[in-house]
């Protein structure tokens, strides 16, 4: 949500590597962009997408040395070019880029305009600039300026700043992610690698609270204090090949298709196939819950449906809550309880809210994320990484099915005592081979031909197959804007079926052949009795192909393992349907990669 880049020490290639970071940062979603070059402040933003800043860019020529630019996700006023970043005081004196919200704008606001400050946008970003502009006019230097009236901001924040004539960039991390490229003889300023990751793969995750000062020498960290503070810099294992689209259309399909190595990366290390043994060396120290509480928001909520469930099978009370509403109605919690945030970025602001919420209670949290050193794998008291590697599109696709691959090895490692564990193993050791077997020969172009102009779609399971149900909806909804929606079978008869017409397609989520298998088949033909298409998503264990009108095969495997196979095939679907439609696959209007304002 809304990206930052920086550098400094590029020269007049400056303006190049701006727009490049920018590009890489689009799939964070955006609606307007812009960029403030230094020494002497020039500062061009646009409505709408990149292309657009782009061309004022090459009309304008500008030059420059260092600077700073950014794409907006609209919080504060819509999206034009008066609301776009970067945002400057009267003067045009010093130029702010900034992600999160500042919650005491407003306060702030109306204090500069009674000392007759005149705004220009509705943002509360802008509140930045004049307060470091006032600072500037009261006498004081560049860098004290900044921090001084950053000191007054409440609420979660990246900024980045600069002015007038210094040659300096400055930033400051609260709640909102900023990471610092090191590079030779430059510096590099972004809300995620991928921004610089063609320049250097060296990085330094900032801590909420730290400052930064990056000028020609270099950079400094600072903590809240403004003293200097001792960081590690890190090497990043992705490439920027892997950040690319690698020849396919969409970063989303190219994703689809990644999932077999995310999966074989995930599983790699953790399982011994001979001894029937899982092993995730992080978390090894944790004894067997009392309880389990997940916390999640979106995909990553429905990958904690599916590890609720798997825990309460295995004899675990677990439940899964969304983390925007656990902070505000916080469940009651025994020092027993487990809390296990699920986040794809690490960076999710309501799911660090719930987190933070959990371990101000005294219990014990845990981060199940992709992202290695992001704010949930720091501040939890363990982290287990999922191992996907880098996900650009905004659809989330080889994350979730590694989260699933990874709630399972969780839950074998925090449960004692399980019985012979190499079945599971095997099914799991072998999903890479199945998904690929799906890819190959996925029926679902051929669905959105027969059933692309439909009304709506629906999509129902049981069991662990209600979150594939929920997750294939969300993901169709998300990149096709068709209405859809899912739900367990079973609610059908309270309320949905009123809106199942010969027009509604239902996708029937049918895994195995036991007794949550044969009820589904019963959901099937209530929906059939009313005119509804149905497809089924089956590994062919039970009557599901021979009642269905149309069928999305899987491999057959155990019963755990299925729902990441069905999965694949609904992500195949809400692709190509989306493909069809003539949707921005990778962008999808109104949403956002990486959610970090609650």
């Amino acid at each position: 949500m809304c990206g930052i880049v920086g550098c400094i020490g590029r020269g007049d290639d400056t303006v190049n590597v701006l727009i490049d970071g920018l590009r890489s940062l689009e799939y964070r979603g955006y609606d307007s962009a812009g960029i403030a070059l230094g020494p002497t402040l020039t500062v061009l933003r646009k409505a709408g997408e990149l292309d657009a800043l782009a061309e004022v860019v090459d009309a304008n020529e500008p030059t420059g040395t260092y600077g700073i630019g950014h794409t907006r996700w609209s919080t504060h006023g819509p999206p034009n070019d008066r609301n776009a970043h970067p945002h400057t005081d009267e003067n045009g004196r010093v130029a702010v880029v900034h992600n999160g919200i500042i919650e005491n704008y407003a306060e702030i606001k109306s204090e500069l305009e009674a000392e007759g400050v005149t705004f220009s946008s509705d943002t509360d970003t802008e509140v930045v600039p004049h307060l470091i502009a006032r600072e500037l006019a009261d006498g004081v230097d560049a860098e004290t300026a900044f921090h001084q009236a950053v000191d007054r901001l409440d609420g979660s924040y990246a900024i980045a700043a600069i002015i007038d004539s210094t040659e300096t960039i400055f930033a400051a991390r609260q709640g909102s992610p900023l990471v610092i490229g090191v590079g030779d003889n430059c510096t590099y300023l972004a809300s995620d690698v991928p921004a610089f990751i063609e320049h250097t793969r060296d990085v330094i995750f900032l801590e909420d609270g730290q400052r930064v000062r990056a000028d020609a020498e270099g950079y400094t960290v600072l903590d809240d204090n403004r003293e200097p503070v001792e960081v590690d810099i890190e090497t990043v294992s992705y490439t920027a090949e892997e950040t690319g689209k690698s020849g396919y259309d969409h970063y989303m399909l190219k994703e689809i298709h990644e999932q077999p190595t995310a999966l074989r990366q995930c599983f790699s290390g953790r399982a011994d196939a001979l001894d029937g043994t899982i092993t995730l060396e992080e978390v090894g120290e944790i004894p067997q819950p009392d309880a389990v509480q997940f916390v999640a928001c979106g995909t990553s909520y429905h990958a904690a449906l599916y590890g609720a469930a798997t825990l309460r099978e295995m004899g675990i009370p677990a439940e899964a809550y969304l983390a925007s509403e656990y902070a505000l109605s916080p469940p009651p919690l025994s020092l027993g309880t487990l809390v296990v945030g699920i986040t794809q970025s690490g960076e999710t602001a309501d799911t660090l809210a719930a987190l933070r919420d959990a371990k101000s209670r005294g219990v014990t949290t845990l981060a199940l994320t992709n992202t290695v050193n992001s704010t949930a794998a720091r501040e939890c008291d363990h982290a287990v990484y999922i191992r996907a590697g880098p996900e650009i599109g905004v659809a989330a696709t080889k994350t979730f099915s590694s989260q699933l691959v990874g709630c399972n090895l969780l839950a074998e490692e925090l449960v004692e005592g399980q019985l012979d564990l190499r079945p599971l193993i095997e099914s799991l050791r072998n999903l890479p081979d199945d998904v690929q077997s799906i890819l190959d020969s996925s029926a679902a172009e051929a669905i959105v031909e027969e059933y692309g102009d439909s009304d709506a779609y629906f999509f129902i399971g049981r069991g662990k197959n209600v979150a594939v149900a929920l997750e294939g909806a969300l993901k169709c909804k998300e990149i096709s804007y068709e209405h859809a929606e899912g739900f367990p079978a079973g609610e059908l008869k309270h309320g949905p079926l009123a809106l199942v017409t010969p027009d509604t397609p239902v996708f029937a989520v049918v895994t195995g052949d036991d007794k949550r298998a044969q009820k589904t088949l019963g959901n099937i033909k209530e929906v059939q009795a009313r005119g509804a298409p149905v497809i089924a998503v089956t590994d062919g264990e039970s009557d599901a192909a021979e009642i269905a009108d149309e069928t999305l095969e899987i491999p057959e495997t155990t019963e755990r393992a299925a729902p990441v196979l069905a999965n694949v095939q609904l992500q195949l679907f809400s692709y190509h349907l989306a493909d069809a439609l003539g949707r921005p696959i990778d962008k999808p209007r109104n949403l956002a990669k990486s959610v970090t304002v609650e």
